[in-house]
């Protein structure tokens, strides 16, 4: 950390009373943040530092595909980048409505410093193996049929938008699959028909899902969610990482959770967590059309695999975190199997044409 940024945060924690406090560094993670435990007296809490200039800016409310597009990736894609006031606004939004996310007990997003209520280390990834697995899935489900209760709100008090997850950001999302994981799995780059192509099938794809938005954590999964049997009812499951939130399909979060990049989810546990969540979304009187709500599923799995085949490829590519690619086989397994679906026919085929099943992976060589 440069000295001038470290002299700033002595006097941030200073000012909100963690002057003086032990600070244990955590491991990091695919972002620019970084994150250290505090404590003080009797007291813990959890520090967010997140260098304001380290990423490309969102996009404004507003912005045009093209005015996103100028701005960078982060803004066609809907990212939050370094915008610490976005996180602090989910937050709240969050808590407001029951759930256990990390309450704000201090900041200063313009310089991106944020204490943050600590939720523990019962992390769903850390204890599924000696936890009932049923049991957390069963709640993570009930979590998203709670927020699914209600519209995906315009605005996040007090001022940040929750934009839509649309089709500029779903494909830019996909293009990272030929950008950056087809360069590495072929060893050549690819064409600009392969890549128009690619992008077109996906808009056809995308343009059957019913719009109606929910909130849309969009990281929802094992890595994410930290359990809390303590707390009563979705309350249980403390959720963090939520910043890059967004308006967007009932099928995404679900998805997330059970086609987990990081870990095998065995099938039973899957369907179980599915029909958990369909069977909660009927009892609160908000039901869905299953039939239809599984082709949604089929169709936002398969692009969130292709979208992070491709990420986990940049993560190794640009920015030298070869132990990513260790993840491709599982993410590959899932979008092979999502594609299987009869709205995907088409993307089948241009990934069996394309993407040979053996190329599927971290190219040889390649330590992950």
């Amino acid at each position: 950390m440069p000295a001038e940024r470290a002299v700033a945060l002595d006097a941030f924690l200073t000012g909100a009373g963690w002057g003086g406090a032990t600070r244990v560094p955590l491991p990091g993670d695919a972002s620019t943040r970084r994150y250290e435990r505090l404590v003080l007296g009797g007291r813990r809490a959890m520090l967010m530092d997140q260098p304001q200039g380290a990423e490309t800016p969102s996009a404004p409310a507003g912005a045009s595909p093209e005015e996103r597009r100028a701005l960078g990736y982060n803004a066609v894609a809907r990212l939050a980048g370094a915008d610490c006031a976005r996180f602090i606004a989910t937050a709240n939004y969050l808590r407001k409505r029951g759930l256990a996310a990390p309450e704000i007990i201090a900041a200063d997003p313009k310089q991106g410093f944020v204490v943050i209520e600590d939720l523990g280390d019962t992390l769903y990834a850390d204890i599924v193996d000696t936890t009932n697995e049923v049991q957390l899935y069963r709640a993570a489900a009930e979590v998203l049929a709670w927020l699914h209760a209600e519209p995906a709100p315009t605005v996040l008090p007090p001022d940040k938008a929750l934009h839509a997850y649309d089709e500029t950001a779903l494909c830019a999302e996909i293009d990272l699959l030929t950008e950056w994981f087809m360069p590495l799995a072929l060893g050549r780059a690819v064409s600009a028909d392969e890549s128009a192509e690619h992008r077109e099938l996906w808009r056809n794809a995308l343009a059957a899902l019913k719009p109606d938005p929910v909130f849309v954590h969009r990281d929802y999964h094992a890595q994410n969610l930290l359990w809390l049997p303590a707390r009563k009812g979705a309350a249980r499951v403390g959720l963090i990482d939520f910043q890059d939130a967004v308006a967007g399909s009932k099928a995404y979060d679900l998805i997330s959770l059970i086609e987990d990049a990081r870990r095998d989810v065995p099938p039973v546990i899957a369907e179980e967590a599915t029909k958990h969540y369909l069977a909660a979304m009927r009892a609160q009187g908000t039901p869905v059309d299953e039939g239809t709500f599984r082709g949604q599923m089929a169709v936002m799995a398969a692009q969130r695999n292709a979208k992070i085949a491709g990420i986990f490829a940049r993560l190794y590519k640009r920015d030298g975190k070869p132990r990513y690619l260790s993840y491709l086989p599982r993410v590959w397994g899932y979008l092979t199997k999502d594609l299987e679906h009869p709205a995907l026919r088409e993307l089948k085929a241009w990934y069996d044409r394309n993407i040979p099943h053996e190329k599927r992976r971290a190219p040889e060589g390649v330590a992950a």
